[in-house]
């Protein structure tokens, strides 16, 4: 067995007990407590680890090896450091309900789904490349977690919409929901990490074009990829005016940030996972 499989197989294991640590109150119906640098220092290890594990699987001595697995990892890797940071600035344990869940089943599944003859291998001297996918998964990653807010927050918004006699006898959803942070705060980080995820993937573009001209000559291959990421670009640059321009909030910024969202993972998934398409294509 190789040791990027034991690395990822023990960080689905520590997302795993984390998960288990900070779901156990929610059904015990208790309140998830603040444990501040005790958790912090946990999720900082675990993420130490997995980012053991996603260089052990994907950088060798001469190339970069990745597979659809493993794309997802480095994916969720970069949105977790995101989280990690952000949890320095504000109290927001109450993503980790679903953010410590996804991370062990995405860690799991690059270990059952190692790197294998149809992965993509990117030889070492091609630096342009490299940077250019490691900018695209850096607005993916931000992107997915800005995402899964949104979809708390659309969850959240529906809940305090319902009658006082729903919220008096609470579900287990109910009490995930009771958990996350208020509304106005989780916008404003929402909208923070937008921005962030716009300025990226606009450097994403910018290198691509960069990477398409160095390589074929073209301004920018008209391909899914190319057009569901220009899509997806424009979708996110409408939201930010909008939200500048006319206070855009609420529900109508929730589904432009979850069109932005379906169009990005159309560009990077396709009817395939993300790298498939990438070696199918050889872009």
């Amino acid at each position: 067995m190789s040791a990027d499989i034991v690395l990822h197989s023990l960080a689905a294991l520590a997302y795993l007990l984390l998960s288990l640590s900070i779901w156990r109150p929610i059904v015990q119906q208790k309140t998830i407590k603040q444990t501040g640098s005790i958790r912090s220092v946990c999720v900082f290890s675990t993420l130490v680890l997995h980012g053991i594990a996603v260089h052990w699987a994907i950088v060798h001595a001469d190339h970069i090896r990745l597979n659809w697995s493993q794309g997802l990892s480095i994916t969720v890797w970069l949105g977790m450091i995101v989280f990690w940071i952000e949890s320095r600035l504000n109290k927001i344990d109450g993503l980790l309900l679903l953010l410590l869940p996804i991370a062990s089943l995405i860690c799991l599944l690059a270990a059952l789904f190692p790197s294998s003859a149809n992965s993509l291998v990117i030889p070492s001297q091609t630096h342009l490349f490299k940077i250019h996918l490691l900018i695209s998964l850096f607005a993916y990653s931000l992107i997915a977690i800005a995402a899964i807010q949104a979809f708390l927050m659309t969850a959240l918004d529906q809940y305090l919409h319902k009658p006082i006699n729903f919220q008096e006898n609470p579900s287990l959803t109910t009490r995930v929901l009771e958990a996350q942070p208020p509304l106005l705060q989780q916008e404003r980080i929402l909208f923070k990490l937008i921005w962030i995820g716009f300025g990226v993937l606009s450097l994403s573009i910018v290198t691509g074009i960069m990477v398409s001209l160095n390589k074929t000559g073209q301004f920018l291959p008209m391909d899914h990829k190319t057009i569901f990421t220009l899509l997806s670009w424009l979708v996110f640059s409408i939201l930010l005016a909008g939200r500048g321009l006319w206070g855009w909030r609420g529900r109508l910024a929730l589904r432009w940030t979850l069109t932005g969202f379906a169009l990005l993972m159309l560009a990077y998934t396709g009817t395939r996972f993300i790298f498939d398409v990438v070696v199918n294509k050889g872009i």
